[in-house]
């Protein structure tokens, strides 16, 4: 990011209220620092606050998995900041099991409330304003691994899937509005969420959890790449993107 005489440039960010859910941590938190950096008024979300949550965020701790923590966070963000110009639903993540079929029911529902359906609900709730004004973006963050549904992730493979079928959808219908939205999805990244979970996964196999190799670009993924994307699509520098999904892997999966 180039700097000028008033701090960090701004991106066009400057006066623009963003939420970013599950932003205490990983690549939530280096969401809200890009954005704060690029002159935005951020408020971010957990079940529970902690010492991670970036400096100069807003917070309000709720349970987005559910109606009543979506409303929460809505409520939340209206008083905080008067409405929301960004919203990245950001919030996942997954538990590992054996194989598909050791994937109790209530596991495939919490994947889908945490998944998918957390960012159905926020959208609900806030890109209503977003129409009225003719302005606004949202940002989903899926996983570049729903191509390969892996067993033993397919309940997270199968709501990421979801939430990027539903993006594109939801953009045809905002688009006529003004309103953009897009999905960002990570590759392998090294955040405390991504190590416990392939910590899990390498005592379900007993190995290492993934096969070792670095994606073509060398190295794994840090929190810092995925803000970017995210930044470069909340930014009017994509003023001309929506229904897209932004795979952001180091060439680790294959297109298509």
């Amino acid at each position: 990011m180039t700097e000028n005489e008033n701090g960090p440039e701004t991106q066009g960010l400057a006066g623009k209220r963003a939420l970013v859910t599950g932003g205490s941590r990983g690549i939530g938190a280096a969401i809200v620092r890009r954005l704060l950096d690029a002159g935005a008024e951020v408020l971010t979300t957990a079940r529970s606050k902690t010492d991670t949550v970036p400096q100069g965020a807003s917070f309000v701790a709720a349970d987005v998995r559910t109606r009543a923590g979506a409303q929460t966070i809505a409520a939340a963000a209206r008083e905080a900041l008067g409405g929301v110009d960004i919203l990245v639903d950001n919030a996942g993540g997954a538990r590992p099991f054996r194989n598909a079929w050791a994937i109790p029911d209530e596991e495939w529902q919490d994947q889908l409330d945490l998944n998918f359906l957390a960012a159905v609900r926020l959208d609900s709730l806030l890109t209503p304003g977003m129409r009225e004004r003719r302005s606004g973006v949202v940002v989903h963050v899926s996983s570049a691994a729903v191509p390969t549904s892996a067993p033993p992730f397919l309940h997270y493979t199968a709501a990421k899937a979801a939430l990027q079928n539903y993006s594109r959808g939801l953009a045809l219908e905002l688009a006529p509005f003004g309103v953009r939205v897009n999905a960002v999805s990570p590759g392998r990244t090294t955040t405390p969420g991504g190590e416990a979970t392939r910590e899990q996964w390498a005592a379900l196999t007993e190995g290492p959890g993934q096969d070792g190799t670095a994606p073509p670009l060398g190295r794994d993924g840090r929190p810092d790449d995925i803000a970017d994307a995210v930044l470069f699509l909340a930014s009017d520098r994509a003023s001309w993107l929506t229904g897209q999904n932004l795979t952001v892997d180091g060439g680790e999966f294959p297109v298509g």
